[in-house]
């Protein structure tokens, strides 16, 4: 072990800790007040805690998700199984904690809906880019991430999550509670794939152009980019064409259309969004990335 993995383990085991905390002052604060249905295991918990109210929300979570940390620990190994114990510990604490503390009062549902699902969305965002969970469908979207590598998290959740709002909102006897929860979902399942995948804010260039080589040249150079020349032919003259490919930051954008004028103003150039890039320069390959 280097000297400095003690120290990445603190601060990642840190930012599990604060993202828990703003998770269950999310919950207690949007949510359990305002009977908004909420997916997942703390959903289950709300309805078991809607029949039994001295049953407390977070020790249902718990309890609940021990066979579920079992079938993580074979699938998923020990890594990830402490690190989703703690935060799954942390958050359902804090959920009790905070209720002993303070009982928060209803507010405009809208606003609740809206800031509990950028609440959630967020604290769970930070949860997964630490390696975590917090246990409940959350281990179970991950443990599917593992086969379907091409959803996104949040979609993921968002799957899962709806058919447990329902069941709150039949528990509740409200359907406003499933509308509003549907709604929150949303809300939550985009924040997170934005905290996941959003800040990856990389752009990819295909520009075609008779002075390929010296716009190459000045991207690599100025922009410190690589490039890529692809094989191209014109559909109308059947000529044969070089297209410059360039996969660059979204601060890089203005420098890069600037180079490209000033060498060849009649130069074809499409920008796309591109995510999720790996390689120098960029992000790099983890196993079992989200």
């Amino acid at each position: 072990m280097t000297k400095r993995a003690p120290l990445k383990l603190f601060f990642s085991y840190l930012w599990i800790t604060l993202a828990s905390v703003v998770y269950a002052v999310g919950f207690n604060w949007c949510y359990e007040p305002n009977q908004i249905g909420f997916g997942g295991i703390t959903g289950v918990a709300q309805i078991v805690n809607a029949i039994l109210p001295a049953a407390p929300i977070g020790t249902v979570v718990i309890i609940l998700n021990v066979p579920l940390f079992l079938m993580g620990w074979k699938f998923l190994g020990g890594h990830l199984l402490l690190s989703s114990l703690y935060a799954m510990f942390i958050s359902s604490l804090a959920i009790d904690l905070l209720h002993l503390v303070c009982v928060f009062q209803p507010m405009d549902p809208v606003l609740a809906t809206i800031y509990g699902g950028v609440l959630m969305g967020g604290s769970l965002g930070v949860i997964f880019l630490q390696g975590a969970t917090t246990g409940g469908t959350d281990l179970i979207a991950r443990l599917l991430k593992l086969k379907l590598a091409w959803l996104p998290m949040g979609k993921l959740l968002m799957a899962i999550d709806l058919a447990v709002i329902l069941a709150v909102a039949v528990a509740f006897g409200n359907l406003d509670s499933a509308l509003y929860g549907v709604v929150a979902l949303y809300l939550s399942s985009k924040v997170m794939d934005l905290v996941l995948y959003g800040l990856d804010t990389a752009k990819v260039a295909y520009i075609i152009s008779d002075r390929h080589q010296e716009i190459a040249q000045r991207l690599i150079r100025d922009l410190d980019r690589g490039v890529t020349l692809l094989r191209g032919e014109g559909g109308w003259s059947g000529r044969e064409k070089r297209v410059v490919m360039c996969a660059f930051k979204q601060r890089q954008i203005v420098a890069m259309k600037a180079i490209v004028r000033d060498i060849d103003p009649a130069a074809f150039l499409i920008v796309c969004d591109a995510h999720e890039v790996m390689g120098e320069g960029f992000r790099e390959y983890k196993q079992n990335d989200l």
